[in-house]
Protein backbone atom coordinates (compact mmCIF):
# COMPACT_ATOMS: atom_id res chain seq x y z
CA UNK A 1 0.00 0.00 0.00
CA UNK A 2 2.54 2.42 0.89
CA UNK A 3 4.27 1.89 -2.66
CA UNK A 4 1.20 1.92 -4.46
CA UNK A 5 1.00 5.23 -2.56
CA UNK A 6 4.37 6.63 -2.98
CA UNK A 7 3.58 6.26 -6.99
CA UNK A 8 0.36 7.70 -6.95
CA UNK A 9 1.34 10.97 -5.50
CA UNK A 10 4.86 11.33 -6.69
CA UNK A 11 4.33 9.43 -10.38
CA UNK A 12 5.62 12.66 -12.26
CA UNK A 13 9.14 13.03 -9.76
CA UNK A 14 8.96 8.51 -10.13
CA UNK A 15 8.73 9.33 -14.57
CA UNK A 16 11.14 12.11 -14.46
CA UNK A 17 13.93 10.08 -12.68
CA UNK A 18 13.29 6.99 -14.77
CA UNK A 19 13.75 9.26 -17.64
CA UNK A 20 16.62 10.94 -16.61
CA UNK A 21 18.40 7.52 -15.97
CA UNK A 22 17.62 6.08 -19.98
CA UNK A 23 18.86 9.60 -21.24
CA UNK A 24 22.01 9.62 -19.26
CA UNK A 25 23.19 7.28 -16.64
CA UNK A 26 22.32 4.83 -19.37
CA UNK A 27 24.76 5.76 -22.19
CA UNK A 28 27.21 6.79 -19.82
CA UNK A 29 27.11 3.16 -18.51
CA UNK A 30 27.69 1.79 -21.46
CA UNK A 31 30.53 3.91 -22.35
CA UNK A 32 32.19 2.99 -18.92
CA UNK A 33 31.55 -0.87 -19.90
CA UNK A 34 32.96 -0.68 -23.66
CA UNK A 35 36.15 1.21 -22.28
CA UNK A 36 36.74 -1.61 -19.85
CA UNK A 37 36.96 -4.32 -22.96
CA UNK A 38 39.61 -5.53 -25.26
CA UNK A 39 39.34 -4.07 -28.63
CA UNK A 40 37.99 -7.47 -30.34
CA UNK A 41 34.71 -7.26 -27.36
CA UNK A 42 34.58 -4.02 -27.78
CA UNK A 43 33.77 -4.14 -31.11
CA UNK A 44 30.75 -6.15 -30.98
CA UNK A 45 29.05 -3.08 -29.23
CA UNK A 46 26.90 -5.07 -26.53
CA UNK A 47 25.48 -3.92 -23.62
CA UNK A 48 27.13 -6.00 -21.20
CA UNK A 49 30.30 -6.74 -18.92
CA UNK A 50 33.58 -7.36 -20.13
CA UNK A 51 35.08 -10.48 -19.42
CA UNK A 52 38.26 -9.17 -18.46
CA UNK A 53 38.15 -5.69 -17.36
CA UNK A 54 41.03 -3.17 -18.57
CA UNK A 55 39.70 -0.30 -18.14
CA UNK A 56 43.25 1.34 -16.80
CA UNK A 57 45.24 -0.33 -19.61
CA UNK A 58 43.18 1.48 -22.19
CA UNK A 59 42.93 4.69 -20.31
CA UNK A 60 46.91 4.43 -20.24
CA UNK A 61 46.96 3.42 -24.21
CA UNK A 62 44.28 6.59 -24.80
CA UNK A 63 47.05 8.74 -22.90
CA UNK A 64 50.22 7.29 -24.76
CA UNK A 65 48.81 7.59 -28.28
CA UNK A 66 50.78 9.15 -30.82
CA UNK A 67 53.54 10.26 -28.98
CA UNK A 68 51.39 11.71 -25.79
CA UNK A 69 48.98 13.79 -28.43
CA UNK A 70 46.05 13.77 -25.47
CA UNK A 71 48.48 16.06 -23.76
CA UNK A 72 49.11 17.81 -26.08
CA UNK A 73 44.84 18.33 -26.54
CA UNK A 74 44.18 19.08 -22.94
CA UNK A 75 46.70 21.59 -22.79
CA UNK A 76 45.15 23.04 -25.99
CA UNK A 77 41.68 22.82 -24.44
CA UNK A 78 42.52 24.47 -20.50
CA UNK A 79 44.40 27.58 -22.70
CA UNK A 80 41.19 27.92 -25.21
CA UNK A 81 38.73 27.71 -22.66
CA UNK A 82 40.23 29.74 -19.64
CA UNK A 83 41.27 32.66 -22.42
CA UNK A 84 37.85 32.08 -24.06
CA UNK A 85 35.61 32.06 -20.75
CA UNK A 86 38.20 34.51 -18.81
CA UNK A 87 37.05 37.40 -22.15
CA UNK A 88 33.26 36.38 -22.46
CA UNK A 89 32.57 36.76 -18.67
CA UNK A 90 34.50 40.68 -18.63
CA UNK A 91 33.13 41.78 -21.86
CA UNK A 92 29.70 39.98 -21.56
CA UNK A 93 29.19 41.57 -18.24
CA UNK A 94 30.08 45.25 -19.17
CA UNK A 95 27.90 44.75 -22.05
CA UNK A 96 24.97 43.26 -20.33
CA UNK A 97 24.98 46.62 -17.76
CA UNK A 98 25.56 49.28 -20.38
CA UNK A 99 22.42 47.61 -22.60
CA UNK A 100 20.23 47.45 -19.18
CA UNK A 101 21.23 50.68 -18.26
CA UNK A 102 20.73 52.86 -21.26
CA UNK A 103 16.94 52.35 -22.31
CA UNK A 104 16.74 53.99 -25.68
CA UNK A 105 16.85 52.81 -29.36
CA UNK A 106 20.37 52.00 -29.86
CA UNK A 107 20.23 49.57 -26.94
CA UNK A 108 16.84 48.15 -28.29
CA UNK A 109 18.93 47.83 -31.34
CA UNK A 110 21.52 46.27 -30.15
CA UNK A 111 19.66 43.81 -27.96
CA UNK A 112 17.84 42.74 -31.09
CA UNK A 113 21.17 42.35 -32.83
CA UNK A 114 22.63 39.94 -29.91
CA UNK A 115 19.41 37.76 -30.22
CA UNK A 116 19.75 37.52 -33.90
CA UNK A 117 22.66 36.16 -33.73
CA UNK A 118 21.76 33.54 -31.32
CA UNK A 119 19.70 32.63 -34.51
CA UNK A 120 21.93 32.98 -37.57
CA UNK A 121 24.34 30.65 -38.24
CA UNK A 122 28.03 31.57 -38.26
CA UNK A 123 29.53 32.19 -41.16
CA UNK A 124 32.61 29.84 -41.71
CA UNK A 125 33.99 30.57 -45.12
CA UNK A 126 34.25 34.63 -44.27
CA UNK A 127 35.40 34.08 -40.91
CA UNK A 128 38.63 31.99 -41.99
CA UNK A 129 38.72 34.78 -44.93
CA UNK A 130 39.51 37.24 -42.01
CA UNK A 131 41.59 35.15 -39.39
CA UNK A 132 43.71 34.69 -42.69
CA UNK A 133 43.49 38.86 -43.40
CA UNK A 134 44.59 39.49 -39.53
CA UNK A 135 47.53 36.63 -39.41
CA UNK A 136 45.02 34.88 -36.75
CA UNK A 137 44.20 31.84 -38.63
CA UNK A 138 45.33 27.95 -37.25
CA UNK A 139 46.17 29.52 -34.23
CA UNK A 140 44.90 29.61 -30.53
CA UNK A 141 44.27 33.74 -30.34
CA UNK A 142 42.19 33.05 -33.35
CA UNK A 143 39.98 30.73 -32.06
CA UNK A 144 39.58 32.54 -29.30
CA UNK A 145 38.33 35.16 -30.74
CA UNK A 146 35.97 33.40 -32.87
CA UNK A 147 34.75 31.12 -29.44
CA UNK A 148 34.26 34.91 -27.65
CA UNK A 149 32.12 36.16 -30.22
CA UNK A 150 29.70 33.26 -30.83
CA UNK A 151 29.40 33.11 -27.14
CA UNK A 152 28.73 36.79 -25.95
CA UNK A 153 25.42 37.28 -27.27
CA UNK A 154 24.04 34.78 -25.09
CA UNK A 155 25.86 35.80 -21.71
CA UNK A 156 25.36 39.64 -22.20
CA UNK A 157 21.56 38.50 -22.05
CA UNK A 158 21.78 36.67 -19.29
CA UNK A 159 24.12 39.42 -17.55
CA UNK A 160 21.28 42.24 -18.85
CA UNK A 161 18.48 39.92 -17.15
CA UNK A 162 20.65 39.81 -13.85
CA UNK A 163 21.70 43.68 -14.30
CA UNK A 164 17.88 44.54 -14.07
CA UNK A 165 17.62 43.28 -10.26
CA UNK A 166 20.75 45.57 -9.13
CA UNK A 167 18.83 49.28 -8.00
CA UNK A 168 19.71 51.94 -10.07
CA UNK A 169 20.24 53.64 -6.66
CA UNK A 170 23.49 52.21 -6.33
CA UNK A 171 25.05 53.99 -9.31
CA UNK A 172 23.78 57.26 -8.10
CA UNK A 173 25.23 56.76 -4.99
CA UNK A 174 28.68 55.82 -6.57
CA UNK A 175 28.45 58.84 -8.91
CA UNK A 176 27.19 61.29 -5.87
CA UNK A 177 30.99 59.64 -4.21
CA UNK A 178 32.76 60.40 -6.99
CA UNK A 179 33.28 56.84 -9.29
CA UNK A 180 34.27 56.92 -12.51
CA UNK A 181 32.40 54.57 -15.08
CA UNK A 182 35.21 52.15 -14.99
CA UNK A 183 35.27 52.27 -11.06
CA UNK A 184 31.78 52.26 -10.41
CA UNK A 185 31.43 49.11 -13.11
CA UNK A 186 33.89 46.94 -11.32
CA UNK A 187 33.96 47.80 -8.13
CA UNK A 188 30.57 48.83 -7.58
CA UNK A 189 28.45 46.84 -10.09
CA UNK A 190 30.78 43.55 -11.20
CA UNK A 191 30.87 41.82 -7.37
CA UNK A 192 26.80 41.82 -7.38
CA UNK A 193 26.77 39.21 -10.87
CA UNK A 194 28.91 36.88 -8.88
CA UNK A 195 25.67 34.63 -9.60
CA UNK A 196 25.19 35.37 -12.93
CA UNK A 197 29.41 35.09 -13.57
CA UNK A 198 29.09 31.56 -12.33
CA UNK A 199 26.33 30.59 -15.06
CA UNK A 200 27.87 32.09 -17.63
CA UNK A 201 31.35 30.36 -16.28
CA UNK A 202 30.31 27.18 -16.10
CA UNK A 203 27.93 26.97 -19.81
CA UNK A 204 30.72 28.76 -21.47
CA UNK A 205 33.40 26.55 -20.61
CA UNK A 206 31.20 23.48 -21.11
CA UNK A 207 30.30 24.96 -24.49
CA UNK A 208 34.28 25.83 -25.08
CA UNK A 209 35.32 22.58 -23.74
CA UNK A 210 33.16 20.60 -25.88
CA UNK A 211 33.18 22.92 -29.13
CA UNK A 212 34.40 20.30 -32.13
CA UNK A 213 33.29 22.38 -35.51
CA UNK A 214 35.42 25.32 -34.40
CA UNK A 215 38.96 23.77 -33.96
CA UNK A 216 38.07 21.48 -36.71
CA UNK A 217 37.46 24.51 -38.99
CA UNK A 218 39.91 27.47 -37.47
CA UNK A 219 42.68 25.89 -35.65
CA UNK A 220 43.63 22.73 -38.46
CA UNK A 221 47.38 21.35 -38.34
CA UNK A 222 49.13 19.31 -36.22
CA UNK A 223 50.13 20.29 -32.51
CA UNK A 224 46.44 22.37 -32.83
CA UNK A 225 44.58 19.27 -31.50
CA UNK A 226 41.90 19.54 -29.01
CA UNK A 227 40.18 17.21 -27.07
CA UNK A 228 37.24 16.94 -29.39
CA UNK A 229 39.22 16.32 -32.22
CA UNK A 230 41.17 13.06 -30.48
CA UNK A 231 38.01 11.22 -31.14
CA UNK A 232 39.74 10.88 -34.75
CA UNK A 233 42.62 9.10 -33.87
CA UNK A 234 40.64 5.88 -33.11
CA UNK A 235 38.11 5.49 -36.36
CA UNK A 236 39.32 5.33 -39.47
CA UNK A 237 37.70 4.53 -42.75
CA UNK A 238 38.42 0.50 -42.74
CA UNK A 239 38.30 0.23 -38.60
CA UNK A 240 37.40 1.87 -35.61
CA UNK A 241 38.88 0.67 -31.85
CA UNK A 242 36.17 1.06 -29.84
CA UNK A 243 37.32 0.65 -26.96
CA UNK A 244 39.88 3.22 -26.96
CA UNK A 245 37.58 5.22 -28.90
CA UNK A 246 35.13 5.07 -25.87
CA UNK A 247 38.17 5.38 -23.29
CA UNK A 248 39.07 8.75 -25.29
CA UNK A 249 35.26 9.99 -24.78
CA UNK A 250 35.14 8.73 -21.20
CA UNK A 251 38.22 10.96 -19.99
CA UNK A 252 37.22 13.74 -21.99
CA UNK A 253 33.40 13.60 -20.37
CA UNK A 254 34.96 13.76 -16.39
CA UNK A 255 36.07 17.94 -16.42
CA UNK A 256 32.32 19.03 -17.39
CA UNK A 257 31.03 16.74 -15.55
CA UNK A 258 32.84 17.62 -12.77
CA UNK A 259 32.07 20.98 -13.39
CA UNK A 260 28.31 20.85 -13.58
CA UNK A 261 27.70 18.75 -10.65
CA UNK A 262 29.52 21.29 -8.19
CA UNK A 263 27.72 24.15 -9.73
CA UNK A 264 24.40 23.18 -10.67
CA UNK A 265 23.24 24.94 -8.08
CA UNK A 266 24.30 28.09 -9.16
CA UNK A 267 23.42 27.38 -12.79
CA UNK A 268 19.75 27.76 -11.78
CA UNK A 269 19.94 30.32 -9.65
CA UNK A 270 22.43 32.67 -11.80
CA UNK A 271 19.70 32.18 -15.18
CA UNK A 272 16.52 32.75 -13.34
CA UNK A 273 17.62 35.91 -11.04
CA UNK A 274 15.98 39.05 -12.38
CA UNK A 275 13.92 37.29 -14.21
CA UNK A 276 10.93 38.22 -12.39
CA UNK A 277 12.02 41.74 -13.45
CA UNK A 278 12.73 43.50 -17.10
Amino acid sequence: MRIRRVLRDYWVDVVAILVAAVVFIVPFVFMLLTASKARTEASHLLFSLPTQWQLQKNVQDVLAFGNDVMVTAFRNSIVLTVASVSLVVVLSAMVGYVLQRRRDRVGTAITALLIAALVLPPALVPTIFVLQKIGLFKTLPGLVLVEVVQLMPFAVLIFRTFVSAIPRELDEAAIIDGAAPLSLFFRVIFPLLRPAMITVIVLTSVAVYNDFVNPLYFLPGTGNETVQLTLYNFQSQFSTSWNLLFGDVLLITIPPLILFIFFQRQIVSGTTAGSVKG
